[in-house]
């Protein structure tokens, strides 16, 4: 069974960092590309930052490009996502999962199994 938890979320104030931490069991970060995906309050979910299994390829929309950071330790299996120059836009829920493709212009999510339960970040203005 898949278990991934988030941490690091929190409260910061625009132009400030974070950084969230995932880990995971049950699968590991070196056969799986992985993904951060932000679902803000009444909007989708979208893919913020995703990383391939061999780690050569990443992805970043341009919302966020140059302000985030996806990283990993294979032999902690952990992924870290991080944050700079934060805005009140960064507000969401963020998550954690496995991904399936990932290319410099796309990120799907693997399967609905492969997922964390989330951590808040609160951005104020």
């Amino acid at each position: 069974q898949v278990h991934m938890v988030e941490s690091g979320g929190g409260v910061v104030q625009a132009g400030g960092s974070l950084r969230l931490s995932c880990t995971a069991s049950g699968l590991s970060m070196e056969q799986y590309a992985m993904g951060w995906f932000r679902q803000a309050e009444g909007k989708g979910r979208e893919a913020v930052s995703c990383i391939s299994w061999s780690g050569s390829s990443t992805y970043y929309p341009d919302s966020v490009k140059g302000r985030f950071t996806i990283s990993r330790d294979i032999v902690a299996n952990t992924l870290y996502l991080e944050m700079n120059n934060l805005k009140p836009e960064d507000t969401a829920m963020y998550y954690c999962a496995a991904a399936g493709v990932v290319t410099t212009t796309m990120c799907t999510p693997f399967g609905e199994n492969y997922w964390g339960k989330g951590t808040l970040v609160t951005i104020s203005s």
